[in-house]
């Protein structure tokens, strides 16, 4: 019974770990970032990410919803431009299981043992969104999120709306 506990457990922390998004950011210490209100998407930076076009659209809409959330609108003139880029990883996770029973101390080959393996893969990506100063053209403020994709997609949309909103609530940076 308390291996099966165990087991519980662990499943439980791994299944609950696998949907969190690890955020960081970083940003310009010498900017004011009370004078940003407008933006706009940086189309040559978000060409360049290695993602579908269905993706970015997903990644795109969930920013804009999350700027317009924080006050921001979308503007010919903005006050920043907004790009992205991706990477991804393939994790491959194993778990082994080695249990048996016996009599007496130590091993005893006579005797039947459980020997359990688990293989599984998921691919890991991280979204990388910098919010550049549209006049000055340098990068302001950068945000990173990393979560398990999922494939399925009815839940897509969901995923990166999660993943673009654990982002954005690293801006604006708080004075520390």
């Amino acid at each position: 019974m308390k291996i099966f506990s165990l087991l519980s457990l662990i499943l439980i922390i791994t299944l609950s770990s696998c949907s969190s998004v690890r955020v960081a950011s970083d940003y310009d210490k010498q900017t004011n970032f009370n004078g940003y209100r407008s933006f706009a998407f940086f189309k040559p930076g978000i060409d360049k990410a290695e993602i579908s076009d269905l993706d970015k659209k997903r990644i795109l809409r969930a920013i804009e919803a999350g700027m317009a959330s924080k006050g921001f609108y979308k503007s010919e003139n903005p006050d920043m431009l907004v790009s992205i880029f991706t990477t991804t990883r393939e994790n491959v996770n194993i778990q082994q299981n080695n249990f048996g029973w016996g009599w007496g101390w130590g091993w005893n080959p006579w005797f039947w043992g459980g020997n359990q393996n688990y293989v599984s893969t998921n691919t890991e990506g991280t979204l990388y969104i910098d919010l550049i100063d549209a006049s000055k053209r340098e990068l302001v403020w950068q945000g990173m999120g990393t979560a398990v994709l999922t494939e399925d997609i009815s839940k897509k949309q969901e995923r990166v709306n999660k993943i673009v909103a654990a982002i954005l609530e690293e801006y604006p940076p708080l004075a520390k």
